[in-house]
């Protein structure tokens, strides 16, 4: 690593010539425990420089790194460190007890003493500054000399996805070959737009995939990357001020929550410095974006792609004010394409799910589930269980995942177009529309509304707004009201857990009651 980014946490900043020396005392203890070119490492702490030390450390080795999602419990971390085979897991000292007791005899273990700030974010209890049985990472990387030498190219981190169709999938990679890396620095140029002397803000949880490679650039390219434990829409403002911060990554969520706050408290922070934010992880509505560029000016970028394909389509602000709703063009070495159900192409406008390439990426599989990645492979493209379509100018608009489509008597209907209607609606801070069996129609449509926080709302009174602006069948039969709705790090809801219920709710309903039963 020839060039190192200054890390700037809450309680520390790490100058980029100590940075690499941490990231070769890492390298040197991770070797010195087994790891080597294509092993795992597995890494479960939250926003912490050490998260980015140990992830670097595995790449000088040409290992992968495979961050896990500190939101999982007991069961879904055993499944994905059994599925990964690591060979080491570095853990935050508060997390600890989640998965070490199931693992103490097959794996090694580095405790990682979570910093004062993350605990304070999450309201760790304190614990003694030890780890008694396993390597202690103060004391680990203190007594190494530094790892000077390149394994060769290194890997990208095994991301796990989140599962929501079953257990998570291990999307890995294949290092970069040679040939590629000049098509991969093109594009990653144009997506990411980070650059020698930029200065990035890092608030999403670095488990995701796209937090994760654009820190990862940040480190090895801008001149520094501050990093957050969460996102508080107040401090993202501060640091963005404090720090003089030109380059942002950022989640449709996020956005809400800023604009939420009152404008004399928006007013208050000078974010001139901005030149770069960049949102993806999920659809944002349309005057939700409109309001981003409407307050920071043309800064607002988006990309489109998954943690499979990498990004396939960049967006910016002008592009989107003349295309609104759109999710942008092919990015620089990509392409894309649209499929009917019967794998025919279609043509401009055709509605249909959305296939692409990235070809400045190396192939990937899921690890062990080589099956599951070849079916999804069409021709050149690969699909992306996302349907949209094709305007004339070869802008994207996406209509919803493929999954959520709701059918209802025989016709297609997209929650994502409902709830962009919602966030127009005053007093309306998210919502989540989704479908649910119906004996008659075969499905029915629900939506769930949150709130704001001062605000009143009435299903009548959303039925009523949805009925003025769009047509019937479009209207969820069933509306109800939710204070909070439940949500990954991320921002994502997790519509999973709130259809469940729903159905859950109605069984209960259809029930017969003790009393009638004979």
């Amino acid at each position: 690593m020839t060039h190192a980014a200054t890390i700037i946490t809450i309680d520390e900043a790490i100058a980029g010539p100590a940075l690499r020396e941490r990231v070769g005392r890492v390298a040197a203890g991770l070797r010195g425990l087994g790891v080597g070119r294509g092993d795992c490492i597995c890494i479960l702490m939250r926003n912490d420089s050490a998260f980015l030390e140990a992830t670097l450390a595995a790449q000088q080795l040409g290992a992968y790194a495979v961050p896990l999602n500190w939101h999982f419990r007991r069961d879904e971390l055993l499944y994905v460190i059994g599925d990964c085979h690591p060979k080491v897991l570095l853990v935050h000292d508060d997390l600890l007890g989640e998965v070490v007791t199931d693992l103490a005899a097959t794996l090694k273990v580095v405790v990682v003493p979570a910093p004062p700030a993350l605990r304070r974010a999450f309201r760790s209890p304190p614990l003694p500054a030890t780890a008694t049985g396993h390597e202690f990472w103060p004391d680990w990387i203190g007594a190494l000399e530094p790892l000077r030498e390149e394994a060769g190219p290194a890997p990208d981190s095994v991301i796990y996805t989140s599962g929501t169709t079953g257990n998570p999938k291990g999307v890995r990679r294949r290092p970069l070959a040679p040939e590629l890396a000049q098509a991969a620095a093109r594009m990653r140029a144009a997506v990411y737009g980070i650059g020698p002397g930029d200065r990035v803000l890092m608030t999403a949880p670095l488990y995701h995939a796209a937090p994760n490679f654009f820190s990862l650039r940040a480190v090895r390219l801008a001149e520094r990357l501050v990093l957050l434990p969460r996102f508080e829409a107040e401090e993202f403002l501060a640091a963005i001020e404090r720090h003089g911060i030109t380059h942002v990554y950022a989640v449709p969520t996020m956005f809400v929550k800023l604009l939420a706050l009152p404008a004399q408290m928006r007013d208050r922070h000078d974010l001139s410095s901005l030149r770069f934010v960049l949102h993806a992880g999920g659809p944002c509505a349309p005057a939700v974006k409109q309001a981003m560029i409407d307050w920071l000016g043309p800064v607002i970028n988006e990309y489109y792609g998954s943690t499979e394909h990498g990004p396939l389509t960049f967006c910016t602000s002008a592009e989107w004010l003349a295309h609104p709703g759109t999710v942008g063009r092919a990015a620089p070495d990509c392409m894309l394409a649209i499929e009917d159900d019967e794998g025919n192409r279609l043509p401009t406008g055709g509605i249909g799910e959305v296939l692409g390439r990235n070809m400045a990426h190396s192939d990937f599989t899921y690890s062990g589930r080589q099956a599951e990645r070849d079916a999804l492979q069409r021709g050149d493209l690969i699909l992306t269980g996302d349907v949209g379509y094709l305007d004339a100018d070869g802008f994207l608009y996406l209509c919803d995942r493929k999954r959520d489509m709701v059918i209802s008597g025989g016709v297609n209907i997209y929650p994502a177009e409902i709830e962009g209607v919602l966030a127009e609606m005053p007093g309306v801070a998210d919502s989540a529309v989704f479908g649910l069996p119906d004996d008659l129609y075969g499905e029915t449509l629900m939506a769930i509304v949150q709130p704001r926080a001062d605000a009143q709302l009435e299903p009548g009174a959303i039925r009523q707004f949805l009925a003025a602006r769009l047509a019937a069948y479009k209207v969820p039969a069933l509306i109800e009201i939710h204070e909070h709705l439940p949500r990954e790090e991320s921002g994502k809801i997790r519509k999973r857990l709130l259809r469940d219920s729903a159905l859950k709710a109605r069984q209960r309903e259809r029930e017969p009651s003790p009393r009638s039963v004979r």
